[in-house]
């Protein structure tokens, strides 16, 4: 109750400071200029409420970076543990830091805390998020992301005034290692489960031997994925970052693929190879600077009776579609990341990371493809089959 007496004390100020106090009624009535509307204190309540929280969010994100690195949150799946307990399982940690950076995560709604006992644990909703890789919802590159966006902040404030772009190389730190961290755990669980078998007759094809060019593959995630799941088929990864298949590379070679994965420095409009049974980009069309000339090329390299898979972040075709949680990550994560990206580039269309269906389906049917269609969808994406 105290708390909540002094937070109603400033609501009060906060409304009284709208007009001087040196200033009568009359004194405004007489003035032609307009009066602030009144404040509505529970609507300032709920909307402080909400920055409170979006605050704490964002202070989270350098301790939960932090026990990531650690091993703190893998030390805590294995069983509840107190402060003392849990440094020591992660490896011999300073337990005053340790003890803090728990309270924290309590606090944050990220692991359970017993008063009682004086123990931390991790529920198996909570682990689904931070300790199993392999989950869908393993959002540990996402913390990655946000930091990036942070560090790179006065980059892209420059681009505000001067109507630039950032190179994507450019923008700070490993970027391009963060954005594939990030993407993993849905393209783990839905390339090869959900995607691909969306497409008409292409997982047969697939099967039995298809020549596949995953355009933007970034560091090869998603290519390898494909690698292992058709091992019939022949992969390339093209992306214009030579850092990206450079790590590429190397992830081909840990996981044996090297004979049917290869990765090429290739903008999107300059890749010379054709004939392809499949071209596949995820989550990258909206980054090009050149999306209708990028629709008509791969036009050209496709075989002729060949498909073209487009992965997109899931937008309405109105902004007002998109005035939700996901759509919120994906506007921020745009003006951040996917707009200078993109004005970086030749023609720089900017389409942004909520493109929606409609205007997507018009570029690539303009880069001479005869069908577009919604094969399937998720929670963060939505998949186009063109041909």
């Amino acid at each position: 109750m105290h708390s909540r007496s002094r937070f109603r004390t400033l609501k009060i100020v906060i409304y009284r400071s709208a007009s001087s106090p040196l200033e009568s009624r009359s004194d405004c009535r007489e003035r032609s200029e307009p009066m602030s509307p009144p404040i509505d204190e529970t609507k300032l309540h709920a909307f402080v409420g909400k920055m409170l929280n979006d605050l704490g969010g964002a202070m989270s994100v350098p301790t939960v970076r932090v026990g990531l690195r650690l091993g703190l949150f893998d030390a805590l799946d294995n069983a509840p543990a107190t402060a003392s307990e849990l440094a020591q399982r992660a490896g011999g940690l300073h337990q005053r830091y340790v003890r803090e950076w728990a309270l924290a995560q309590a606090a944050n709604g990220y692991v359970d805390f017993d008063p009682v006992t004086d123990r931390f644990s991790l529920s198996p909703e909570q682990a689904m998020v931070f300790a199993n890789r392999e989950s869908p919802v393993y959002l540990a590159g996402a913390f990655e992301l946000v930091a990036a966006m942070i560090e790179a902040e006065a980059k892209v404030e420059e681009c505000f005034r001067q109507g630039t772009g950032v190179r994507w190389g450019d923008h700070a730190g490993c970027l391009f290692c963060a954005t594939g961290a990030f993407f993993r755990p849905g393209y783990v669980n839905n390339i090869v489960q959900n995607w691909i078998p969306a497409l008409d007759g292409i997982e047969e094809r697939l099967r039995t031997g298809a020549k596949t060019a995953d355009v933007g593959c970034g560091v090869g995630f998603s290519t390898l994925l494909m690698a292992e799941a058709y091992p019939e088929s022949q992969f390339v990864g093209f992306d214009f970052h030579e850092p990206s298949i450079e790590e590429a590379r190397r992830h081909a070679e840990r996981h044996g693929l090297g004979d049917r994965v290869r990765f090429e420095v290739a903008k999107a409009k300059e890749i010379a190879e054709d004939g392809f049974d499949l071209v596949t980009m995820y989550d990258c069309l909206h980054d090009m600077g050149d999306p209708r000339g990028c629709a008509a090329h791969m036009r050209r390299i496709l075989a002729p009776d060949g498909v073209w898979m487009i992965v997109e972040p899931i937008a309405g075709d109105v902004p007002a579609d998109n005035m939700n949680p996901v759509g919120r990550l994906y506007y921020n994560a745009s003006t951040m990341i996917c707009v200078p990206t993109s004005l970086d580039q030749e023609v720089g269309e900017a389409l942004g990371a909520q493109a929606g269906e409609a205007r997507l389906s018009r570029i690539i049917e303009e880069g001479g493809f005869e069908t577009v269609r919604r094969a399937t969808e998720g929670p963060f994406n939505m998949v186009l089959e063109a041909r």
